[in-house]
């Protein structure tokens, strides 16, 4: 099998050539004894290929689903007995991506030279969470990597799950809404002006509202391309708005007081928080390490900038549950009562694992009935738009038939 790499030497030059190896770990290998190191690596060789120039990936990354079932089937063979880098040489051969398949190999070979697992891992941090890498680091230095790994395929499921089923309950909304806008913007271009013509031709009085559609129906007609183009940048705007430090707080500050949303907002920065923790606390992980990372999971928020609150409390002496308690507008009052219950028994790991279940449960519930709120609040928007338009293009046709 040929091999097209991408080396450099000791002397920091590059050279490009084409290696015949039985797979890429054999590659990383041939390259080591001759002290040159792997730039980049792609299969095939020889003949013609593509400009550097228009290689360009279409995706930045590996699916979660793919490191859900990384972590499990690499817990599954280290618990039945395997070692690491036979393990991850199974996977290797079993990978269906062709990016994961890279990053296992980079994984082998660090491991090969006798590297700590966590600290191969640690290089990839766009593919690999700091939850992921601090439990990994946890199993290993109590030697229970295997349990480590469960843990945090559980804990990534629950979350993925999660999250799928949010985006979920939004979808359906979100498509409804699209669909209206792009309806009326058709409507306004096609439909009003031949409502218009007939009523210029015919001499009625239109009303004040039926005017207004008009005119806005006249400014799209002429403006065509602008008005697709300022939808299409309006929509663009709002994601690159909601991706921005400022702009996804501020639609975070506006969803948490928006009855309904608000508490599924709330439950689920709990249930992510409680999660994290739990997990990080049960594998081992120091108290102090586990609040920050937890905060760097939760995210650049008010919710996470808490979670960095409990840290600077704990380091005072205070109790983790302080500072949840004294912010219950963000984290229920519920999810502090029992992180205290657990201080007081010795179980903060356990409790907040039961915290954790009942909110993803609470949210999983709620996003359920919160398709059945918005079908009806859906209907009444379509109504009002439909009435207010109806109302606005047949009130002079009636104009008029009375005049007759």
């Amino acid at each position: 099998m040929k091999f097209t790499v991408t080396l450099k030497k000791e002397n920091g030059t590059e050279e490009k050539r084409v290696v015949e190896a039985t797979s890429r770990f054999d590659v990383y290998a041939q390259m080591e004894k001759e002290a040159l190191t792997v730039v980049s690596l792609t299969e095939g060789g020889g003949g013609f290929g593509m400009p550097s120039w228009l290689n360009i990936k279409l995706t930045s990354g590996i699916k979660t689903e793919e490191r859900i079932t990384f972590a499990k089937n690499l817990s599954a063979m280290l618990g039945a007995g395997l070692t690491l880098s036979r393990a991850l040489s199974v996977i290797e051969r079993q990978a269906g991506g062709k990016g994961l398949k890279e990053i296992v190999v980079m994984l082998q070979e660090r491991v090969k030279k006798g590297d700590a697992f966590h600290e191969a891992l640690a290089e990839h941090p766009k593919v690999f969470s700091p939850l992921f890498i601090a439990m990994t680091k946890a199993g290993e230095e109590s030697g229970t990597l295997a349990d480590a790994l469960k843990v945090v395929a559980r804990q990534m499921d629950r979350s993925f799950t999660l999250q799928k089923k949010i985006k979920g309950a939004m979808i359906y909304p979100c498509i409804i809404l699209f669909a209206i806008v792009v309806i009326g913007i058709l409507m306004m271009i096609y439909v009003v002006p031949t409502l218009a013509s007939t009523f210029k031709e015919l001499g009625a009085k239109l009303p004040q509202a039926t005017q207004t559609v008009i005119a806005i129906s006249d400014f799209m007609s002429s403006h065509v391309l602008l008005v697709f183009g300022m939808l299409i940048g309006f929509t663009a705007g709002f994601i690159w708005f909601s991706k921005t430090k400022f702009g996804s707080n501020a639609i975070l500050a506006v969803a948490l007081r928006i009855p309904v949303i608000g508490t599924l907002v709330r439950e689920t920065f709990s249930a992510r928080a409680a999660r994290a923790l739990s997990s990080l606390l049960a594998s081992g992980v120091e108290m102090l390490s586990a609040i920050a990372i937890t905060e760097e999971i939760v995210g650049d928020n008010r919710f996470g900038k808490v979670v960095g609150e409990s840290g600077v409390r704990v380091k005072k002496g205070d109790a983790l549950s302080a500072a949840y308690i004294e912010h219950p507008k963000l984290y229920p009052v519920f999810f502090g009562e029992m992180i205290s219950v657990g201080e007081e028994t010795g179980q903060v790991s356990g409790m907040l694992a039961q915290v954790a279940e009942y909110y993803e449960n609470d949210v999983e519930e709620g996003t359920k009935d919160l398709s059945t709120i918005i079908e009806p609040i859906l209907m009444l928007f379509i109504g009002a738009f439909v009435g207010v338009f109806a109302i606005s293009m047949i009130s002079p046709i009636y104009s008029l038939s009375s005049q007759i």
